[in-house]
Formats: structure tokens, C-alpha cells, sequence
């Protein structure tokens, strides 16, 4: 299907940014009328090569001009209007300028790619994301469906067992007896007897070739399935648990949530119940073999390999099944895990995927830091850390609401090792504070059924501050550590930090705003973004990033990094503009040209917000379509509004009350209309405050006015 096709189906939602790509640069009447034409020219190329970009661009007049000859048959004047004019104002604006238009269509088909691909991964990602997890994929169906073959297989086992036994019985009977009775008969009549015995011999002989087969029968179909077992605890260990583990990395990050544990639960603790049954059994194998044994008797042959498969299937089953739950979170910034302040207590919860009630209150919780001091001695400089607080604690299945067998660590905290070197192993750190990554080790002993289990899980690497004013930083090595990499341990991840591409990069931006707001980054915002961190480009799809230019370089001509203008942008919306952000009110990060191309055909009065580039601490300004002496031109706020301000009025009063001084020294609002045409009174209004009485009483001269109305003077 064209691309254009597919764009169409699209939900409401995207077809509201696909809107926002095209303005008169590049018509959408134009991407409507021509697009299999359009998808069909290589455009990125020509982006690059003036001589192509020529040829392409005279190819698409010719191609308006046949398609303003079928409108012309079909009597559309509308639609040859429109035409004639979008054919006239390319001629005028790209004529001498051939590779302006091919960029400008590359990146736009680029972006309706980049759109597709957001809605159709947010379409599969609704299944894994369903926050009760009742939706079973097909490859979660089968799952279930070896696990019921298991537990089949597992109790025609044990009624194979019975058969066995009840076999061996009548054996043993038959033979003592035999026995008992020869030793009778040779004593009283000789050998008169001896066809007799010979006949129960025989009889004897079948019955221990029976029971011979059907050792070898059981011992042959266990063998079978314990390879069985080990397939589908693969497939849970390997496959599902480990999908879940980056799930829960993702969602550390602010990516879609994570699913709950409960399904995987359930089937492990089916197949751990399994493999004690069939351990049961082995060790039925056993007595069996003590009581009855023979030359050649496949229980000694294989029992002990049995024995030792089982074992090991069942202790790594439960190591595996050993998780951390809820990540290390400080509750006072419940958006930003992994980030832990000294001095401040965190909460983490841990959990066994193994429901068995026997369990409960048995088994003790330690809780360590960097354990594995190997480790981080590996990392030169690195600080060490006690654990405060109650650091052991008691699973059990009373604090869950699903009766999960459960550890939950409420009161932690942090306290920096003073030593010769202010807490540091050795004064020539390589790595500041916020990219120090610590572990955090959960460890127990299981004692079941005779087996000692020694069961440990790691958090995802902490970053541990001292300041608070350190935690953007530390957010950002989160953000790059669990969009990087899967690796549960890797403390030595920022000696030499991996490189990430912007497709990476974009999606967890957008996430920093759709995990806390309602709204996540259109691609149009996210181009922008693109273009502050890696300059103009056509295709920024695949384009590197470092780890340096996304956080501790400054940005060309500025005196603070990306990142840092960024998260304190992220930290405007949330405290003082988030409701107008939900609205979709606040375009925000849009590029200058951009601002200027989609105000210019709109009326005078119509507006805009943006975020503010300059401003490090975070700013919003308006900018607006105002009409001069002889051309139209877009005015800007003269100064941006930062935090400061809008802790003593509402960015929306703001708006609502902004005046300028004309030509002729009357207060006049130059702010109308909200792009792309919501009345302002219709969009701001709602959030300002009740206008104050007038005038107080005259009854009571005393009355005191509850605040002075301002109004915000440009004079321009």
C-alpha cells in the first residue's frame, strides 16, 4: 500500500501531526494530488545533487500540469485554482533553487515514515502493555500449551509410577515365595518338584522382563521429558522473563508501562511444581531400585543423571525466578528511579516467581551494596557506600494484594564512606559523580525439600547523588545506561559509553513527556530537537549521537548542553504550563523558519508558543502575526517567561492580559487567535483566575483590594 494510503488510516491523533508537516513550502494539496508520483522519485538524492534536483523538480511542473489537465476534463475549478496557484508559487521560490524543495519533501516523507512507524509500534506495544496482561500473543499460547503437555506427561508419569510399583510388588511376592517354597520342597520330596519350579521360573523370568521394559520405558520417556522442561524453561527464563527485565527498563525510562508479573508467575510456578513432582518420582526410582535390583537395571544406569538434570533445572528455576520488582525509587521523585540522593530514603520491592506457601516467612532479605567489589575497583575514583536503615526483612505473601511471596524495602538510605580520599578509592577519578553506576544486591537461602538454593538479584545500576541540583545529569545517565543497553551489571558502562542513534534518542525524549503529561513530541518537535543537537540535515534516521554531545557539550553558541536546556523544559511544562500542554496549546519546539512559514498566510492577530532557545533555565514565549506599514512580519515577546515569573502569575493571565503600545499610544492585545484559529478567551480563559470586584464598597473605605491588576506593556 502507498504511503499516502496508509497515512490516511491513521487515528486522529497522527493525522493531527501529519497536518502540522505541510505548510506553503510544500502544499498538502500538492502531496494529495501527486503522491504516487512523489513517493516514486528519490528525493534525498536529488536533496544532494543539483543536477538531479533540477530534473526532479522540472519532472513535478510537468506532472502538475497533467494533473491540472484532468481536473480541467473533470470541470473542478477549485481544484484548478489551487493548482494553478501552487504550481506558480514553486516557479517563483525554488526555480533557481532546486535542492530547497527536495530537502523540503525528503524530510517530509521521512517524517510520514517516522509516523507510521510511531503508530504502528504503539499499536503492538498495546497487547504488551495491557496493564491486566490478559492478552496472550501466539507465541505466549504456545507457552501455555507446553505447559499443560508438561503437567500431563507429568502425572501419566506418576500413574506409570503406580503401574511400576504394583509390578515390582508381584514380582518381589512371587519371588520370595518361589524362593521360600524351593528351599520347602527340596527339603521334603528332592526333586519331585523341579517342573513345577521350572514353570514358575519361567513365569518369574516374564515377570522381571515386563518390569524390566517398563523401567526402561520410564526411565526413557523421563529423559524425555525433562529435555522437555528444559526447552520451555528456556523459553520462560530466556524469552519472557527477559523480555519483562527490559520491559521494566523501558518503563524505568518513561516508556510504555511495564505489564505485572502475575501471568509469568503462574507459569512458573507451574513448571517448578512439575519438576518437584518429577523429582519426587526419581527418588520413588530409587527405593525401587533398593528394594529390587538386577544385572543390567536401567534406574542404576540412569537414575543419577536424571537426578542431577532435575536438580539443576529446578535450582536455576528458582534463581531466575528471584527478581527485582520495583526498581530503587526515591518517592519524592517517583519519574525519575535509579536516582538515589544520600541522606534521603528510597524504596525497592523484590519478589519470587515461585508461589509456593510452604515458603512463607522463610525465606530472610539482605540487602547489599556493591557486593561484587571487583567491580567497582575496576573504576577508578569510585565512592563507597553503608546501607541505613532495615536492610533485612522477612518475604512474605500478607503484603501483596495477589499473595505473591514478596519483600518490600520502604526505608533505606545512603551514606557516603568517608576515607583518605573524601570517600573515593583513589584520587584520580576517571568518572564524575553522576556516572558512577552502583548495584544493589537482594540476596537469600532457600532450604526445600532437602536442597540448599542460594538465590541473589541485582537492581538496574543506581546513580547516587549527593545534591539534588546533580539530579539532571544522573536522569540522563539513566536515560542513556537503559536505552543502551540490556546488560544487568555492566557499573563500567560510562568509561567508554556506547554511541546511541537519534531514532533512539527521539523516541525516549518524546517518552519524557508522555510518562509525566498527556502529551508526548510530534515528529515536527522532535525534527527540531533533531536539528538543535546534529545541525540541518535531510534524513536525521540513523544519525550518530555521543554520549558528550547529548549531555556535557555545550550547544553551538550557548553556554549549557542539550540535555540540560532540555530537562529544565521538561521541568517548565510540568510545573507551570502542564495543563496547556495536555490542551496541545504550547507547539513549543518549533525552528524559527518553521514559525514563520505556518503564521504567514494566517491572519494578523494569530499566535503561537514556543520554548525559548537561549534560556537555560527553561522559558516560554509568544510569537505572533502582526501587520507593519508595508509587509506582514512575525513579532516576538521581547522576553521570554521563565519560572520565576510564572510563579507570580499563570502563563494563561499572561497571555490573557498582554497589551503593547501602538503607533498611536492605545494598549492594544496583538494576541487574537491561537495557532492554527481558537479564539485566545476560548483556549486561556478557563485557566485564569475570577476578575477581581471593580471598586470596593463605599460603605467601607477600608476595604483592601485583594491584588493589583498588571498588565504586561510592549512597546513596539
Amino acid at each position: 500500500m502507498a504511503q499516502w494510503n496508509q497515512l490516511q488510516q491513521l487515528e486522529t491523533r497522527y493525522l493531527e501531526q501529519l497536518y502540522h508537516l505541510y505548510s506553503d513550502s510544500f502544499p498538502m494539496e500538492l502531496r494529495q494530488f501527486l503522491a504516487p508520483w512523489i513517493e516514486s522519485q528519490d528525493w534525498a538524492y536529488a536533496a544532494n545533487k543539483e543536477s538531479h534536483a533540477t530534473l526532479v523538480f522540472h519532472n513535478l511542473l510537468g506532472e502538475i500540469d497533467q494533473q491540472y489537465s484532468r481536473f480541467l476534463q473533470e470541470n473542478n475549478v477549485l481544484y484548478q485554482h489551487n493548482l494553478r496557484r501552487i504550481k506558480q508559487h514553486l516557479q517563483s521560490k525554488y526555480l533557481e533553487k532546486p535542492m530547497e524543495i527536495a530537502r523540503i519533501v525528503a524530510r517530509c516523507l521521512w517524517e510520514e515514515q517516522r509516523l507510521l512507524q510511531t503508530a504502528t509500534t504503539a499499536a503492538q506495544d498495546g497487547t504488551a502493555s495491557h496493564p491486566s496482561g490478559t492478552v496472550v500473543t501466539e507465541k505466549q499460547q504456545i507457552l501455555e500449551h507446553n505447559l499443560q503437555d508438561i503437567r500431563k506427561r507429568v502425572q501419566d508419569m506418576e500413574q506409570k509410577m503406580k503401574m511400576l510399583e504394583n509390578l515390582q510388588d508381584d514380582f518381589d511376592f512371587n519371588y520370595k515365595t518361589l524362593k521360600s517354597q524351593g528351599e520347602l520342597s527340596q527339603d521334603m520330596n528332592g526333586n519331585s518338584q523341579a517342573a513345577a519350579t521350572r514353570q514358575k521360573m519361567s513365569q518369574l523370568e516374564q515377570m522381571l522382563s515386563a518390569l524390566d521394559q517398563l523401567r526402561r520405558q520410564i526411565v526413557t520417556e523421563m529423559a524425555g521429558l525433562l529435555s522437555a522442561m528444559d526447552f520451555v524453561q528456556k523459553n520462560l527464563t530466556d524469552d519472557e522473563l527477559a523480555d519483562w527485565k527490559r520491559r521494566q527498563q523501558i518503563a524505568c525510562i518513561g516508556g510504555p508501562p511495564n505489564i505485572c508479573l502475575d501471568r509469568l508467575e503462574t507459569w512458573i510456578t507451574s513448571l517448578a511444581e512439575s519438576q518437584l513432582q518429577i523429582r519426587q518420582q526419581i527418588k520413588k526410582l530409587e527405593e525401587l531400585q533398593q528394594k529390587v535390583s538386577y544385572k543390567g537395571d536401567p534406574i542404576i544406569q540412569h537414575r543419577p543423571a536424571l537426578e542431577e538434570k532435575i536438580v539443576d533445572l529446578f535450582r536455576n528455576l528458582m534463581k531466575s525466578a528471584f527478581v527485582v520488582e520495583r526498581q530503587p525509587c526515591m518517592p519524592m521523585h517517583p519519574d525519575r528511579p535509579l536516582v538515589i540522593k544520600t541522606g534521603v530514603q528510597f524504596t525497592n520491592k523484590v519478589r519470587l516467581l515461585v508461589k509456593f506457601p510452604e515458603l512463607n516467612y522463610q525465606l530472610k532479605i539482605k540487602v547489599i551494596i556493591d557486593k561484587e567489589s571487583g567491580d567497582v575497583a575496576a573504576i577508578r575514583g569510585s565512592r563507597k557506600f553503608n546501607i541505613l536503615g532495615t536492610n533485612t526483612k522477612v518475604m512474605n505473601m500478607e503484603e501483596s494484594n495477589n499473595g505473591s511471596l514478596s519483600a518490600e524495602f520502604k526505608h533505606l538510605t545512603l551514606r557516603e564512606q568517608r576515607c583518605g580520599n573524601g570517600g573515593r578509592t583513589n584520587s584520580d577519578a576517571s568518572l564524575i559523580v553522576t556516572e558512577e553506576l552502583h548495584l544493589i544486591t537482594f540476596e537469600t537461602e532457600v532450604y526445600h525439600q532437602g536442597l540448599k538454593i542460594d538465590l541473589e538479584t541485582h537492581s538496574l545500576p543506581v546513580v547516587v547523588i549527593s545534591n539534588i541540583c546533580q539530579m539532571p545529569n544522573a536522569w540522563a545517565s539513566i536515560l542513556w545506561y537503559n536505552m543502551l543497553t540490556n546488560h544487568p551489571k555492566n557499573v563500567n558502562f560510562f568509561t567508554k559509553p556506547p554511541v546511541g542513534t537519534w531514532d533512539q534518542v527521539a523516541e525516549v525524549l518524546s517518552w519524557q513527556f508522555s510518562s509525566t503529561t498527556k502529551r508526548g513530541l510530534t515528529i515536527e518537535q522532535l525534527t527540531t530537537l533533531a536539528e538543535k543537537l546534529l545541525g540541518p540535515c535531510v534524513n536525521y534516521s540513523g544519525c550518530q549521537i555521543t554520549w558528550a554531545k547529548f549531555c556535557k557539550e555545550n550547544m553551538v553558541g550557548k553556554g549549557f548542553s542539550f540535555w540540560v536546556w532540555l530537562d529544565n523544559i521538561i521541568d517548565l511544562v510540568k510545573k507551570y504550563i502542564l495543563a496547556l500542554w495536555n490542551e496541545g496549546y504550547i507547539l513549543g519546539f518549533i525552528s524559527k523558519e518553521r514559525e514563520r512559514a505556518i503564521l504567514s498566510p494566517k491572519p494578523p492577530g494569530t499566535f503561537l508558543l514556543r520554548f525559548s532557545e537561549s534560556s537555560k533555565e527553561g522559558a516560554c514565549w509568544a510569537g505572533w502575526r502582526s501587520v507593519g506599514l508595508s509587509r506582514f512580519s512575525i513579532v516576538h515577546v521581547n522576553l521570554p517567561y521563565t519560572k520565576q515569573q510564572l510563579n507570580s502569575m499563570s502563563f494563561a493571565e499572561i497571555i490573557m492580559g498582554y497589551k503593547i503600545m501602538d503607533a498611536t499610544n492605545i494598549l492594544v492585545s496583538p494576541l487574537v487567535y491561537l495557532f492554527p484559529e481558537i479564539p485566545k478567551e476560548d483556549a486561556f480563559g478557563k485557566y485564569c483566575r475570577p476578575e477581581a470586584a471593580p471598586e470596593a464598597e463605599l460603605g467601607d473605605p477600608c476595604t483592601i483590594q485583594p491584588y493589583l491588576k498588571t498588565k504586561f506593556i510592549c512597546s513596539c
